[in-house]
């Protein structure tokens, strides 16, 4: 596959069909298509669709009068930086968060919660390419973290916390490593995923602001999960939370 494009034509990106000026410059970024779409149909108003290239769904409308669209990044850092690249460097975007799922690690992260990542390590080579000799730590926008963490506190309810903290982003779903997820965990990390180290290191090359607001799946310790249908529904906290980063200082 060619890379590197750097112009956007009147039909888009090699792997967005908007034309210039169909995104908002806040973006929710969900990795299924499917969550995009019922984002875009129960939480953006006036919604339309903007791109649907190998299924990969983005729409448009707004959030509390403001501009805001949606758009899934489908799994993987290699699909995210593709996405968001392409969303800051030819659409005119600024923000970008990550509304997904994330498996969580301690014992005191529970199925259902909401994980804040602060900050995500990674197994990817992407750390250590941006910057030839440099291992590049990949962080949110503060900003955008500081709104979510004030969002957070309005969102507490009964049996379900929201934690901020480091994430792990791995290459690979079915990592069978329990020592490195001992190790992750004394060290402070919170839940693993695959798509934060992504998006924050693109943010940092194209300069643009990124955050990553997750809501817990399934637990690497106790084998807790939500169901395929809970994943695409159960998310609404993370998505006012996001939201509300997203529109902050705008």
């Amino acid at each position: 596959m060619a890379g590197h494009v750097r112009t956007t034509s009147v039909t888009g990106t090699p792997h967005i069909a908007a034309r210039p000026g169909d995104f908002a410059p806040l973006v929710l970024m969900p990795g299924d298509p499917h969550r995009a779409r019922r984002i875009a149909e129960t939480f953006l108003k006036d919604a339309r669709q903007v791109t649907d290239v190998r299924g990969v769904l983005g729409y448009t409308g707004s959030h509390l009068g403001v501009p805001m669209s949606v758009l899934a990044s489908g799994m993987g850092i290699p699909s995210v930086t593709i996405y968001a690249t392409e969303l800051f460097r030819h659409y005119g975007v600024r923000r970008i968060v990550r509304v997904g799922t994330a498996g969580a690690i301690p014992v005191s992260v529970s199925v259902r919660d909401v994980v804040i990542a602060s900050a995500a390590h990674t197994d990817s080579s992407l750390s250590r390419l941006l910057v030839d000799g440099v291992t590049l730590s990949l962080a949110p926008s503060y900003r955008l973290l500081r709104a979510a963490a004030g969002a957070a506190e309005r969102e507490l309810s009964d049996g379900e916390a929201v934690h901020i903290g480091p994430v792990f982003s791995s290459d690979h779903f079915y990592l069978d490593r329990p020592a490195l997820f001992d190790a992750l965990e004394r060290r402070g990390t919170l839940a693993v995923e695959m798509e934060a180290a992504g998006l924050y290191a693109v943010a940092c090359a194209e300069g643009g602001e990124a955050l990553a607001v997750l809501t817990v799946s399934d637990h690497l310790r106790t084998g807790d999960a939500l169901t395929a249908e809970e994943r695409e529904t159960d998310f609404d906290r993370t998505l006012r939370i996001a939201a509300t980063a997203l529109l902050t200082d705008v």
